[in-house]
């Protein structure tokens, strides 16, 4: 049952994150926009041949290699990222899903397709904004930061547990 679980939470993810990129990739231009509240977000179109924050931008083939590397890490070590609980198998899961879903950009469009764009208008007219994202992002953001508080609650019990003491 963990292996269905992280399975089916990688599946949801990878299934909405190429509806998503498929949809933009047909209503869109490469670098096209919609301003969906003013001031504030955008749907956009734009192609990431870098990693979070356009770091290491030019390296798409590379950082493709790091996703494969990454993908077999996180599941021949899954037994030590808390995949004994339901959360760990769904973060995990939703992981693997949100590192599949770019790595297909980076083999077959040859850059990650990111499409979700939070900005600020400035007086002067110019943006202050949040690197775009997608939803592959989300659901690696969202995994790691579950893995997160399953390690501070592990850690917190394991804490507990050596001392003898209820929080």
């Amino acid at each position: 049952m963990p292996n269905i679980r992280a399975l089916l939470a990688g599946l949801a993810v990878l299934l909405v994150d190429r509806f998503t990129k498929s949809l933009i990739t047909e209503n869109f231009d490469l670098s096209g926009q919609k301003v969906i509240v003013e001031g504030f977000f955008k749907i956009v179109y734009w192609g990431n041949t870098g990693a979070a924050w356009s770091l290491f931008y030019g390296y798409n083939n590379f950082l493709a290699l790091v996703s494969v590397l990454a993908l077999l890490l996180i599941i021949f070590a899954r037994h030590h990222f808390e995949f004994h609980t339901v959360t760990g198998q769904i973060a995990l899961g939703m992981m693997c899903g949100g590192i599949l879903g770019n790595l297909l950009d980076r083999i077959f469009t040859k850059h990650v397709i990111d499409f979700i764009y939070f900005y600020i208008q400035r007086r002067g007219g110019d943006e202050i904004g949040f690197p775009a994202f997608n939803f592959a992002d989300i659901g690696i953001c969202t995994g790691v930061f579950l893995l997160f508080i399953l390690a501070l609650k592990s850690d917190r019990n394991e804490k507990t547990e050596s001392t003898g003491t209820k929080e």
